[in-house]
Protein backbone atom coordinates (compact mmCIF):
# COMPACT_ATOMS: atom_id res chain seq x y z
CA UNK A 1 0.00 0.00 0.00
CA UNK A 2 1.94 3.04 -1.68
CA UNK A 3 0.64 6.19 -3.48
CA UNK A 4 0.82 6.68 -6.96
CA UNK A 5 2.90 9.28 -8.25
CA UNK A 6 2.11 12.64 -7.63
CA UNK A 7 0.38 11.28 -4.50
CA UNK A 8 0.57 11.20 -0.90
CA UNK A 9 -1.10 8.63 1.78
CA UNK A 10 -2.61 9.02 4.99
CA UNK A 11 -3.07 6.21 7.44
CA UNK A 12 -5.87 6.50 9.75
CA UNK A 13 -8.22 3.88 11.37
CA UNK A 14 -11.03 6.58 11.00
CA UNK A 15 -12.63 5.96 6.93
CA UNK A 16 -15.25 8.78 7.21
CA UNK A 17 -12.83 12.13 7.04
CA UNK A 18 -13.90 14.00 4.17
CA UNK A 19 -10.99 16.90 4.51
CA UNK A 20 -7.81 17.23 6.05
CA UNK A 21 -7.28 20.38 8.50
CA UNK A 22 -4.28 21.29 9.72
CA UNK A 23 -4.03 20.64 13.29
CA UNK A 24 -0.92 20.71 16.06
CA UNK A 25 0.81 17.93 17.30
CA UNK A 26 -0.38 17.64 21.18
CA UNK A 27 2.64 16.78 22.47
CA UNK A 28 3.65 19.52 20.93
CA UNK A 29 2.02 22.56 21.80
CA UNK A 30 3.34 26.05 19.64
CA UNK A 31 4.00 24.03 16.42
CA UNK A 32 2.85 24.69 13.15
CA UNK A 33 -0.54 22.87 12.91
CA UNK A 34 0.37 20.16 9.93
CA UNK A 35 -1.96 17.77 7.67
CA UNK A 36 0.19 14.91 7.86
CA UNK A 37 1.27 12.36 5.23
CA UNK A 38 3.83 9.99 3.62
CA UNK A 39 5.25 9.04 0.60
CA UNK A 40 6.36 5.76 -1.06
CA UNK A 41 9.25 5.42 1.03
CA UNK A 42 7.77 6.16 4.08
CA UNK A 43 4.64 4.34 3.76
CA UNK A 44 5.58 1.02 6.15
CA UNK A 45 6.40 2.95 8.41
CA UNK A 46 2.77 3.50 8.55
CA UNK A 47 1.18 0.14 8.53
CA UNK A 48 0.27 -0.11 12.12
CA UNK A 49 -2.38 0.76 14.14
CA UNK A 50 -1.79 4.22 15.06
CA UNK A 51 -0.86 4.16 18.80
CA UNK A 52 1.00 0.97 18.29
CA UNK A 53 4.98 1.36 19.20
CA UNK A 54 7.37 0.30 16.72
CA UNK A 55 10.92 0.49 16.08
CA UNK A 56 12.21 0.45 12.70
CA UNK A 57 15.79 0.05 11.49
CA UNK A 58 17.28 -0.32 7.54
CA UNK A 59 20.37 -0.17 5.66
CA UNK A 60 21.47 2.91 4.54
CA UNK A 61 24.50 3.81 3.17
CA UNK A 62 26.82 3.90 5.57
CA UNK A 63 25.94 0.82 7.28
CA UNK A 64 28.43 -1.51 8.43
CA UNK A 65 28.28 -5.65 7.40
CA UNK A 66 28.84 -6.27 11.21
CA UNK A 67 25.61 -4.06 11.97
CA UNK A 68 23.77 -5.36 9.35
CA UNK A 69 24.32 -9.02 10.25
CA UNK A 70 23.96 -8.34 14.17
CA UNK A 71 21.08 -6.80 13.69
CA UNK A 72 19.15 -7.23 10.55
CA UNK A 73 20.76 -10.90 10.51
CA UNK A 74 21.96 -13.81 7.96
CA UNK A 75 19.32 -13.43 4.57
CA UNK A 76 17.08 -10.52 6.14
CA UNK A 77 16.79 -8.19 3.99
CA UNK A 78 17.27 -4.44 4.18
CA UNK A 79 14.71 -3.60 7.18
CA UNK A 80 12.85 -4.81 10.13
CA UNK A 81 10.21 -3.43 11.83
CA UNK A 82 10.20 -4.34 15.97
CA UNK A 83 7.10 -4.23 17.94
CA UNK A 84 5.62 -5.74 20.88
CA UNK A 85 3.58 -8.79 21.82
CA UNK A 86 0.80 -6.62 23.53
CA UNK A 87 0.06 -5.07 19.91
CA UNK A 88 0.27 -8.21 18.23
CA UNK A 89 -3.85 -8.79 18.51
CA UNK A 90 -4.55 -5.07 17.81
CA UNK A 91 -1.43 -5.32 14.29
CA UNK A 92 -3.57 -8.52 13.32
CA UNK A 93 -7.42 -6.82 13.41
CA UNK A 94 -7.37 -3.24 13.03
CA UNK A 95 -9.39 -1.64 10.25
CA UNK A 96 -6.58 1.08 8.69
CA UNK A 97 -7.38 2.58 5.55
CA UNK A 98 -5.05 5.05 3.47
CA UNK A 99 -6.53 8.13 2.23
CA UNK A 100 -5.00 9.41 -1.47
CA UNK A 101 -4.06 12.75 -0.94
CA UNK A 102 -2.69 15.34 -3.28
CA UNK A 103 1.12 15.57 -3.37
CA UNK A 104 1.63 19.13 -5.16
CA UNK A 105 -0.49 20.62 -1.64
CA UNK A 106 2.64 18.67 0.77
CA UNK A 107 6.35 19.44 1.51
CA UNK A 108 8.55 17.16 2.88
CA UNK A 109 9.25 17.93 6.66
CA UNK A 110 12.81 16.78 8.43
CA UNK A 111 16.25 17.89 7.13
CA UNK A 112 18.21 16.12 6.00
CA UNK A 113 15.74 13.43 5.25
CA UNK A 114 12.62 13.78 5.41
CA UNK A 115 10.39 12.27 7.83
CA UNK A 116 7.21 13.00 6.88
CA UNK A 117 4.85 15.37 4.04
CA UNK A 118 2.69 18.05 5.15
CA UNK A 119 0.39 20.59 4.14
CA UNK A 120 -0.44 23.87 5.92
CA UNK A 121 -4.01 23.96 4.33
CA UNK A 122 -6.92 22.31 4.72
CA UNK A 123 -6.48 19.27 2.20
CA UNK A 124 -9.44 16.93 0.52
CA UNK A 125 -9.00 13.39 -0.32
CA UNK A 126 -8.95 12.62 -4.62
CA UNK A 127 -11.25 9.65 -3.71
CA UNK A 128 -12.86 7.57 -0.61
CA UNK A 129 -10.39 6.02 1.42
CA UNK A 130 -9.36 2.56 0.89
CA UNK A 131 -8.82 -0.30 3.14
CA UNK A 132 -5.41 -1.59 4.05
CA UNK A 133 -5.18 -4.76 3.36
CA UNK A 134 -3.33 -7.18 6.15
CA UNK A 135 -0.49 -5.31 7.51
CA UNK A 136 1.54 -8.74 7.83
CA UNK A 137 0.99 -9.86 4.26
CA UNK A 138 1.88 -5.63 3.35
CA UNK A 139 5.03 -6.61 5.26
CA UNK A 140 6.05 -9.66 3.84
CA UNK A 141 5.48 -8.56 0.20
CA UNK A 142 7.90 -5.79 0.93
CA UNK A 143 10.29 -7.81 1.93
CA UNK A 144 10.45 -6.02 5.77
CA UNK A 145 11.36 -8.19 8.57
CA UNK A 146 8.57 -8.16 11.23
CA UNK A 147 9.80 -9.08 14.73
CA UNK A 148 7.90 -9.13 17.89
CA UNK A 149 9.05 -8.38 20.79
CA UNK A 150 8.30 -8.14 24.74
CA UNK A 151 9.93 -5.38 25.42
CA UNK A 152 11.26 -2.81 22.80
CA UNK A 153 13.99 -1.13 24.70
CA UNK A 154 16.91 -3.35 24.19
CA UNK A 155 16.49 -3.39 20.59
CA UNK A 156 16.20 0.62 20.37
CA UNK A 157 19.05 1.11 22.18
CA UNK A 158 21.37 -1.68 19.63
CA UNK A 159 19.87 0.33 17.22
CA UNK A 160 20.58 3.70 17.82
CA UNK A 161 24.11 2.94 18.79
CA UNK A 162 24.81 1.27 15.47
CA UNK A 163 25.72 2.39 11.73
CA UNK A 164 22.00 1.31 10.47
CA UNK A 165 19.23 3.98 9.92
CA UNK A 166 16.21 4.11 12.33
CA UNK A 167 12.90 5.66 13.20
CA UNK A 168 10.67 5.38 16.33
CA UNK A 169 6.78 5.70 16.65
CA UNK A 170 4.67 6.05 19.36
CA UNK A 171 7.78 4.64 21.72
CA UNK A 172 5.93 6.70 24.67
CA UNK A 173 3.07 3.84 24.68
CA UNK A 174 6.06 1.14 24.42
CA UNK A 175 5.75 -1.28 27.87
CA UNK A 176 8.39 1.22 30.23
CA UNK A 177 11.74 -0.21 30.44
CA UNK A 178 12.79 -3.26 32.61
CA UNK A 179 15.77 -2.78 34.65
CA UNK A 180 17.53 -6.67 35.15
CA UNK A 181 17.21 -7.89 38.56
CA UNK A 182 19.97 -8.84 40.57
CA UNK A 183 20.35 -12.03 42.28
Amino acid sequence: MRPAPGEVLHFSENPTIERFVPQAVPTRPGEQPYVWAVDAELAPAYWFPRDCPRAMAWAGAGTTAADREQILGPGGGVRVHAVEYAWLERIRTVRLYAYRLPGAAFHPLGDPVPHAHVATEPVEPLGPPIRVPDLFDLHREAGIQVRVLPNLWAFWDTVISSTLEFSGIRLRNAIPRTTPTRT
